[in-house]
């Protein structure tokens, strides 16, 4: 049947993004990520109507106004409420939302939109072109300090109305990736507090939120899609940040998916015939990351040393059985057009050759360093632990530091008071410069302070480009760079693991941080 903070807290969209496909093994022992999975369906026809709870592993304690919201965690939430003039789907295309059709210009600069008729916002009035220029011109900060809430539009130079039904947006630069980021919320202008009462086109609308407990949503009667309305009612994303509360509330009925338990957790519920486990992946870099500015790890020596020191295979069998994908650089295999394989190769183990770097470094007997992890994800944590001890083979001693979620907003991502972290880094749009932007030089989401003038300099050359393929090749050169230069121990990205009760279906993975709640529903007893 058919479905009818300010910059000093600005978050790194940070771990636990949800993969296409699952992995298989290559001859070579490293996984090779597929991308035929993406969907996961339970026998029996669906239904419309019905409840679920979906664990998440910590409040949002980000804001709720779209434009202003930064933390992966939150925006899983809010891509079930809000819209852009384009929305991603599971194949990791972009396909027309509040508009109904796009066009851009030859030169990357000018992006016009026809837009959708009657698309309501879920306080009852209708989507307007003055709304579509309000939502963007926010977004690039034209109407207000000039300070843009999302980085991406200060190259946005003006917004017009050509007729009531048409937005044009013209770009100071080119850039023919920018409509990867117009996946941005379209808002009412005349909304006063988005911040605690989000108001936006998505197929659910906002109930209530419950600080350190939950935040609700229900099925919006008029959305503009009436041949994909939600299935469900109503969702509940429920707070559980323990461990042991999330595996007795998956058994005990509690918490109907969880997307993102760990290996240990999987095991445990494994064999509990009321549960299934989804295995897909995670669309992330994880990876030490090093502190380029502070001493050891300004001397690229010392960086290079600590990547052959490692042995990221064992890494995978320690945290998940071997499942994962091993890369090479800030890039992962969901973005397949940019994606080098190859780079995954340039550190093997080799502890001799890490001992000999060491000492060319100044290093003979290594020396002694803090990792710091955020307490909230042990998938992270367990990582830390396995490399401290690989690296005490070539004389690094490594203390790991757990500090609070936003004592690691605060202290290691905004203030950069830290020697090295293990984190997750997703993208928020589907982009090259999603993953790669963040390394430049003056960038401010450049919290390991890598600096690399060629680097800066192959940027400007894909902000200028309008050609794909030459794009494509400056991208690669600037993956290439980070891994010639060790900017961090890069480890894999991470298998993914979601425990959905039986009794549902619809679960799919998306090639971003997502959870798309529209697509999920019961089926029929």
């Amino acid at each position: 049947m058919k479905k009818g903070r300010n910059i000093k807290t600005l978050l790194l969209l940070m771990a636990l993004t949800l993969v296409l496909g699952g992995c298989q093994d290559k001859k070579d022992g490293q996984k090779e990520s597929q991308t035929d999975n993406r969907s996961q369906e339970a026998t029996g026809e669906p239904v419309m109507g019905g409840s679920i709870v979906v664990g998440i592993p910590q409040d949002l304690e980000d804001s709720l106004d779209p434009h202003k919201s930064v933390a992966a965690g939150t925006k899983e939430v809010l891509f079930n409420i809000y819209e852009g003039l384009v929305k991603p789907d599971e194949e990791g295309n972009y396909k027309d939302a509040v508009a109904k059709s796009h066009e851009i210009s030859a030169d990357g600069k000018v992006y016009t939109f026809a837009l959708r008729e009657n698309v309501k916002f879920h306080d009852g009035s209708t989507v307007t072109a003055q709304d579509v220029k309000y939502s963007i011109e926010r977004c690039a900060g034209i109407n207000g300090d000039g300070t843009p809430l999302v980085a991406a539009f200060s190259n946005v130079e003006k917004v017009e109305i050509p007729d009531e039904k048409t937005v044009q947006i013209t770009l100071k630069e080119p850039d023919t990736e920018f409509l990867a980021y117009l996946i941005v919320a379209i808002v009412p202008e005349h909304a006063k507090d988005l911040d605690k009462q989000p108001v936006g086109t998505g197929p659910f609308s906002y109930v209530s939120r419950s600080p350190q407990e939950n935040i609700v949503i229900e099925k919006f009667g008029d959305y503009w899609d009436t041949e994909n309305q939600a299935y469900l009612d109503d969702v509940t994303f429920k707070v559980v940040g323990d461990s042991n509360a999330i595996v007795t509330g998956l058994k005990g009925g509690s918490i109907d998916l969880y997307p993102r338990v760990n290996s240990t957790q999987s095991a445990q519920v494994k064999d509990d015939p009321n549960l299934t486990i989804l295995e897909g992946g995670m669309n992330l870099v994880q990876a030490l990351y090093l502190n380029n500015a502070q001493k050891p790890f300004d001397d690229v020596k010392v960086r290079q040393a600590m990547c052959y020191a490692v042995n990221r295979q064992e890494v995978l069998d320690m945290m998940a059985d071997g499942k994962g994908t091993i890369i090479g650089s800030s890039m992962f295999p969901a973005f397949e057009k940019y994606y080098m394989p190859e780079l995954a190769e340039r550190y093997p183990q080799d502890i001799e050759k890490a001992k000999k770097l060491l000492k060319e470094a100044g290093y003979p007997d290594g020396f002694e360093m803090t990792i710091t992890v955020p307490n909230n994800y042990q998938q992270h944590i367990d990582t830390a632990q396995v490399l401290a001890e690989q690296l005490k083979q070539v004389g690094i001693q490594a203390e790991i530091q757990l500090i609070e979620w936003d004592s690691w907003l605060s202290d290691v991502y905004a203030d950069r008071k830290f020697q090295s972290t293990v984190v997750g880094v997703d993208a928020a749009y589907l982009s090259g410069s999603a993953l790669l932007e963040r390394f430049c030089s003056e960038s401010d989401k450049n919290f390991i302070n890598y600096k690399n003038t060629e680097y800066d300099t192959l940027y400007e050359q894909v902000r200028k480009s309008v050609d794909d393929s030459e794009q494509i090749q400056l991208y690669k050169e600037m993956e290439t760079l980070l891994s010639e230069d060790a900017a961090n121990v890069y480890i894999q990205d991470m298998a993914a693991e979601v425990v959905l009760r039986k009794g549902y279906g619809g679960y799919v993975f998306y090639p971003l941080y997502v959870q798309d709640m529209a697509k999920i529903y019961k089926t029929a007893e």
